[in-house]
Order: C-alpha cells, then structure tokens, then sequence
C-alpha cells in the first residue's frame, strides 16, 4: 500500500526528512506534529523551579533544557507539508512554538509589495482543520495553496494564489 497521510503513523512523520532552514516550500497543506517531552524532565524541572522560588542558593531551571520545549515555555512544533494526492513532502520548523496564520498579523505573503501600508482589507482564506485516522494529528489545509515560510522561532505560512 504506497503512503499517503491516512495510513501513515506518527513515527512516519517523524522520519521524513527536514528542509534545509531557509528553504520557502508550497504545499496543499500543513500536519501539525508537536514535539514529545519526557515527563520525567518536566518533573524535574518543576521540582527545581519550585525549590528555586524557595531557597535561593538552587538556581532557577532554564525551560529550553527540557526537551521539545521552546524558551516560552510552550511546546516546540514541527509540521509536515503535504503535497498533491496527500503524499507528504518533508518536515519544516521543528523549533517553533507559534503558527501564524497568513504570516505575522495575518497580512499575507509579501503584504507591503501588494498594500503599500498595512491593508485595511484582506481577501478571506479558509483554513481548515480535520484529524488523521491513523496518527491522530492535527491537518490545517485551504482552498489556496500554502507557502511555507523559513523555519524560525515561529512559524509563518501563507495562502497563496495558485498562479504564483
């Protein structure tokens, strides 16, 4: 049976291969694949932060040493782009925290070029989301294409207009 994000499991996802950093990938849509944390680093941590808050001669625990969390304190993301007929493509930003939709304040790819200043109106896009039978993740799609930004502490991505 050839793979297609249905009948792929979580463990499959993971072994794709990365894109390099700064590579921009178009895709029809996003698995949203969050990172694993050890419980037992979190206990740690929260055990070291709370005697931290008690006794100041223990130095408080950086967030970013627990594994698969970003320094925000939420958990880092990776996302899968999925190409034509749902087969995956590679992984994209395995250390982000945030996903902003339609880029950073929502403008959409290259705003300034197309707006002159920030647009007072936007064309709507449809972002959707289902769950896959087989992993359970998360799939955000749209009618629109899915321009993949660079891989960074947060994650753009944007819809796009078939034509480009």
């Amino acid at each position: 049976m050839e793979k297609t994000i249905e009948n792929m499991t979580r463990k499959e996802f993971e072994q794709l291969p990365h894109r390099k950093w700064d590579q921009k990938i178009i895709c029809n849509a996003l698995i949203i694949l969050p990172s694993e944390i050890s419980w037992v680093e979190i206990t740690k941590y929260k055990l070291q932060l709370w005697l931290s808050k008690r006794f100041k001669f223990i130095k408080e625990p950086e967030i970013y040493n627990v594994t698969g969390m970003h320094d925000s304190g939420y958990r880092q993301m990776d996302f899968v782009a999925v190409g034509e007929d749902n087969k995956p493509i590679c992984l994209l930003a395995g250390g982000s925290d945030v996903m902003h939709f339609n880029g950073i304040g929502g403008y959409g790819y290259d705003w300034l070029e197309k707006y002159g200043t920030v647009p007072s109106l936007l064309p709507p896009v449809d972002w959707n989301i289902d769950c896959l039978p087989t992993s359970g993740l998360l799939r955000l799609f749209s009618h629109n294409k899915i321009l993949c930004g660079i891989a960074l502490s947060s994650f753009e991505f944007f819809a796009i207009d078939e034509k480009r």
